[in-house]
């Protein structure tokens, strides 16, 4: 957790407040249930940079059999703004708040968004994983995910890479060879 000293904007030196509020960090966005795509699509209509993983899901119906696409995460979508810019955030349809503490939006660390875009890149099986902080940490040393940290969970027999955003408290796994991490 932060120092107070740092988590507060007022304790800041002008200089830092300006750099503060005026440098664009990754927010999670918390959206009206089954919002997300709407929400994705009107910020990127607004310029906003901003990032929905999604998953493919074959989805079976009495009639038929369709792959579906549905959020990573449901009920959230990541932007990457300056706070001088929430309002934009703010003011889209389907958007309930940006997430954060004491009222003030909380950035999430590049590196946890890095890899779930690398994730959702590299087309992997990657599915929603119950919310990990405790762990073996390890890094991946070899293929595509080379570089990428998270923390290495094994069941029946399996090896799972679970990355987890801490501030939403929610995690995704992929199945990897437990030969290609190295612990940290």
């Amino acid at each position: 957790m932060l120092e107070p000293a740092l988590r507060r904007p007022e304790y800041l030196s002008p200089l830092a407040i300006q750099d503060y509020l005026t440098t664009p960090r990754w927010y999670a966005v918390h959206t009206y249930g089954r919002h997300e795509k709407k929400v994705a699509t009107q910020l990127a209509e607004k310029e906003a940079v901003c990032f929905l993983p999604l998953r493919r899901v074959w989805s079976r119906w009495k009639d038929r059999t369709k792959l579906v696409e549905f959020p990573l995460f449901p009920g959230y979508v990541f932007v990457n703004v300056s706070l001088k810019d929430k309002l934009k955030v703010l003011n889209t349809d389907g958007v309930a708040c940006l997430v954060g503490f004491d009222h003030s939006p909380m950035p999430i660390p590049d590196e946890q968004i890095h890899a779930i875009m690398v994730f959702v890149d590299e087309v992997l099986e990657c599915d929603p994983h119950p919310y990990l902080q405790e762990g073996k940490r390890v890094e991946i040393t070899y293929g595509p995910l080379r570089g990428l940290r998270g923390i290495l969970v094994r069941k029946q027999k399996k090896s799972k890479f679970v990355i987890s955003v801490d501030l939403i408290q929610k995690s995704v796994a992929i199945e990897i060879d437990a030969s290609h991490v190295e612990p940290l």
